[in-house]
């Protein structure tokens, strides 16, 4: 794997960012792309595979409901109280995204000019950081499920805070030809740490096949799933001091007026309305890239469940599964990226989202045998990376330079408001249907949905006075 290339001394960019010289850029690059290396911490580990699964295990239902159904999953009491504990996670999640919704854009505005990006990214990664230590004191009783969600919604908060200064740091270590290719480098390591990650804590905490592992961490209370979180939680630190190290700090801008929190909202609504009147491209990709976006978290959260349900993977396996995709999407992300910096990154996003509807509407067709799954599910892998990182380059060349926090502020907002597209359509088709595989069809209307939004957006810079 080769490093993207140097970004050019006399680029614009590099004059209006960072007055280093080439030979501190390339440090510059994996410092900045050690970051997604360790949030794999937080993203594989607390979010999709370890932590919430934990919370959604019966390890948190009352034990006189688990013993009288006596091993049957299917004991109507048992899977009521499953379902009343995950919707409670899913509230404590959706109270999460409205106030990522309500804050991010405003941080990102004010990071902008105060030349503390750097400073704000390190705050609210220390404040994830310190959520999943406080994860270790979530024992697996159902006294503790409380704690747990809001922890689990704590971590979210921060660590979408973090994303939209580290996002916006893009234009930081890169230039404009060589952007593609340092997001899909950093995707990439987010990929491929979450891997190593993943492996690590299934040889050392929580054993290949059974538990406990080679440290001879019991289960009792769910300690070995505890201390894998600590474990995940130094990860993260660690790999996220690079660039608060490596990488300079935006230098301060002054503006005309200095206002205070809640007056950022007026300054932002001006913002929107001369984005609307000068350049409307950033609003129309900010539109298109919430809608595909939730389709890919649609990917994410629900490809797992129609694995067990109608391919029939067992836990395992469905991790198993797990270490291949981020293999797939690592590998694909970063080739990605010069795709990118060739072509441009629309291409690559048009391109992914037909080749996400096809791989998706293939899995209506498979059959039930899980090599199926396996060759659909591991192409919809190769074209989820490209698109992330490609989205996060389209919106920094298009970006003002000195705008990217509050650009990026609003990337977040939007993220979050159409989250219900994919859930609501999956949980739809299945209800009408009977059918776990036919909520598939729901995923993909949203991506088709998403692809006919972008079509139309142009590569343009925008100009916000």
């Amino acid at each position: 794997m080769s490093l993207p290339d140097q970004p050019a001394p006399d680029s614009e960019v590099a004059a209006a960012t960072i007055g280093t010289t080439d030979q501190t850029r390339r440090p510059g690059v994996v410092a900045w792309a050690l970051w997604d290396w360790g949030s794999a911490a937080f993203n594989a580990v607390v979010t999709t595979f370890v932590f919430s699964t934990y919370l959604a295990s019966t390890l948190f239902v009352d034990p006189e409901i688990v013993a009288a159904a006596g091993g049957d999953r299917d004991d109507p009491a048992l899977v009521k109280a499953l379902a009343d504990n995950a919707s409670f996670i899913g509230i404590a999640l959706m109270v999460a995204g409205i106030l990522i919704a309500a804050v991010a854009p405003v941080l990102g505005q004010r990071s902008d000019g105060s030349g503390r990006r750097k400073l704000w990214l390190g705050v609210n990664t220390f404040l994830v950081v310190a959520a999943m230590g406080a994860m270790f004191f979530v024992q697996g009783s159902p006294s503790y499920l409380v704690l747990g969600a809001v922890l689990l919604a704590v971590g979210n908060i921060f660590f979408e805070f973090a994303g939209v200064n580290y996002n916006a740091m893009l234009v930081q270590v890169s230039t404009k030809q060589n952007m593609g290719r340092v997001s899909g480098f950093g995707w990439g390591m987010g990929y491929v740490g979450g891997i190593v990650l993943l492996i690590l804590l299934l040889v050392l905490f929580i054993g290949l096949v059974d538990s406990p592992g080679p440290l001879g961490i019991t289960t009792d209370n769910g300690l070995s799933i505890r201390l894998a979180i600590v474990a995940s939680a130094i990860w993260f630190g660690a790999f996220a001091l690079p660039v608060l190290l490596k990488v300079p700090e935006i230098p301060a801008r002054e503006r005309q007026v200095r206002v205070g929190f809640f007056r950022s909202y007026a300054v932002l609504w001006g913002t929107l309305t001369k984005l609307w009147r000068g350049n409307r491209q950033v609003l129309m990709f900010l539109l298109a890239s919430a809608v595909f976006r939730d389709g890919l978290a649609g990917v994410f959260t629900f490809g797992a469940i129609i694995a067990q349900q109608v391919f029939g993977f067992s836990s395992t396996l469905v991790l198993y599964f797990a270490v291949a995709a981020n293999v797939v999407a690592g590998i694909f992300t970063m080739l990605s990226g010069r795709f990118d910096d060739r072509f441009g990154p629309k291409v690559v996003i048009v391109v992914s989202l037909i080749g996400l509807i096809v791989a998706g509407s293939a899995v209506l067709f498979i059959g039930s045998a899980p090599i199926g799954f396996w060759i659909a599910g591991l192409i919809l892998c190769a074209f989820v990376g490209p698109i992330q990182a490609a989205s996060r380059s389209f919106l920094a060349r298009i970006t003002p330079p000195g705008r990217e926090g509050e650009i990026f502020g609003l990337y977040a907002t939007t993220g979050r408001a159409v989250s219900f597209l994919a859930p609501g359509l999956f949980a739809l088709f299945v209800g009408l249907s009977g059918d776990t595989r036919l909520g598939i069809l729901g995923i993909v209307i949203v991506l088709l949905a998403g692809l006919l939004l972008m079509l139309p957006v142009k590569s343009k810079q925008a100009t916000i006075d």
